[in-house]
């Protein structure tokens, strides 16, 4: 890939990279990644997959509640598969309500319809809601995740390691700008008759409205979603998308040390994306990331108390978004003048939808049933002359088969051609085949 670099990131130590590119024709004067800790971005053409620019967009990172993303896929894919609907009720387990904030903060035994869990995830980040999916749809959040991985092995993220449905920081919980891109496109193409989900500005319970942390929707021209994230460990990251001239582009932003920061440069990113057609390549040909991810804890959160730094991820919408210090990118002059948004609350309810009598999922009912004990998960592979992955093999000096008191001995054997195996039987054998015992063995009679 031919990769033209901006200004130099600095870092407080050097770390793999993919390096900081720029597009071809907008390089900014004082570069994008110009800030006091590098932080990872990428800006992808959502229709086609082409990179337009990126800083660091495969290095390991603490994805946060971007993870939601993944959960969201998860519940669509099993509505597209026909195990849900948006009308299927969840039960909020005591695991599920134990989670720290964001959180709806239900209590256990509330139900919840997957169309507003969903609602509640992309507006509020919800933990408890991410839990409350993840055991309904798995049977636990171990399950879940394992699911959230081979999902994730699938689509080809590279970089990416789940161990629960929310994010909370966890060490061997990781992703990268790239495969958050990868996520947010397959998100999008997929499931094109659900990205209202993430243009939601405000949604409202109860008389309570709570609005949207990403401070692009209703600022930005054309912006429609799609998350956020926070812990003090990732910083403040985002995949935005925005759409112009039909044409959408996927802005990624990880560890921004403020919200605002976050949104300023997640701006700026776009203004350069839309002015552009020149592709650094696709998402397939950026190599895998290596090393750890960086804990941004004492940059960000610093001896400030969590909860206060993670109320600062709801951004004043009144501020106008204007360049921040240090040359970073600036939004378009319009966007200055822009008045706080007014966004019409999406009602969401706790409950489950009048009329409904099909089941509720939880841990103890998923949607996902788990296979009785008795049961393998081994799938047999064709060997050459048979549907047998190891055919049986003969003693030639046993007696005739008799399953009744007989000693059953598993030996490993290579495949035996079918030709060869007749040569081998000295007597008829009646052989019974039991379904799904894949190993050769050999019998001995005992009368």
């Amino acid at each position: 890939m031919n990769i033209t670099k901006a200004v130099p990131c600095h870092r407080a130590a050097p770390l793999p990279r993919w390096g900081c590119i720029a597009l071809a024709a907008l390089v900014w004067s004082a570069g994008f990644c110009q800030m006091a800790v590098a932080t990872p971005s990428i800006v992808v053409d959502a229709g086609t997959g082409a990179v337009l620019a990126g800083s660091e967009a495969n290095r390991p990172w603490y994805p946060a509640s971007l993870t939601k993303l993944m959960t969201i896929y998860i519940a669509l894919n099993a509505v597209r598969d026909g195990r849900l609907s948006l009308q299927s009720p969840f039960i909020i387990s005591q695991n599920a309500n134990h989670m720290p904030p964001s959180k709806m903060g239900f209590k256990p035994g509330t139900e919840v319809t997957l169309g507003n869990a969903l609602k509640m995830l992309t507006v509020k980040s919800a933990n408890d809601i991410a839990v409350m999916l993840a055991e309904g749809i798995s049977g636990s959040v171990a399950q879940f995740a394992d699911e959230m991985n081979r999902q994730a092995a699938r689509l080809g993220m590279v970089n990416t390691h789940f161990v629960n449905p929310n994010g909370l920081h966890n060490p061997d919980h990781v992703s990268s700008a790239r495969d958050m891109a990868v996520l947010a496109r397959a998100l999008l193409q997929e499931f094109p008759d659900y990205a209202d989900l993430y243009n939601i500005g405000a949604m409202e319970i109860d008389g309570t409205v709570i609005p949207t942390h990403n401070g692009l929707l209703g600022r930005y021209p054309g912006a429609d979603g799609m998350k956020t994230g926070f812990t003090c460990s990732s910083g403040f990251n985002i995949v935005a998308s925005a759409t112009q001239n039909g044409r959408k582009l996927l802005v990624v932003i990880l560890g921004s040390t403020t919200a605002k920061l976050r949104t300023e440069k997640a701006a700026g990113l776009f203004n350069a994306g839309f002015a552009s057609t020149t592709s650094l390549g696709t998402l397939n040909t950026i190599p895998a990331g290596t090393g750890l991810p960086p804990d941004m804890h004492s940059i960000v959160c610093g001896h400030r108390n969590r909860n206060a730094v993670l109320e600062s991820e709801t951004e004043d919408l009144s501020a106008p978004i204007v360049p921040a210090s240090g040359g970073a990118p600036a939004a378009t002059v319009t966007m200055d003048s822009l008045p706080k948004p007014v966004f019409t609350p999406v009602p969401v309810f706790a409950g489950r939808e009048s009329g409904w009598s099909g089941e509720s999922f939880s841990a103890s009912n998923p949607v996902f049933k788990p296979l009785p004990e008795s049961a393998t998960a081994y799938v047999p592979q064709a060997g050459p002359d048979d549907h047998l992955a190891t055919p049986f093999k003969i003693d030639p000096n046993a007696k005739p088969l008799n399953l009744t008191g007989s000693a059953l001995k598993i030996v490993p054997l290579p495949p035996l051609k079918t030709a060869e195996l007749h040569q081998k039987l000295k007597k008829p054998v009646k052989i019974i085949k039991k379904p799904r015992l894949m190993q050769s063995f050999t019998t001995h009679n005992q009368n």
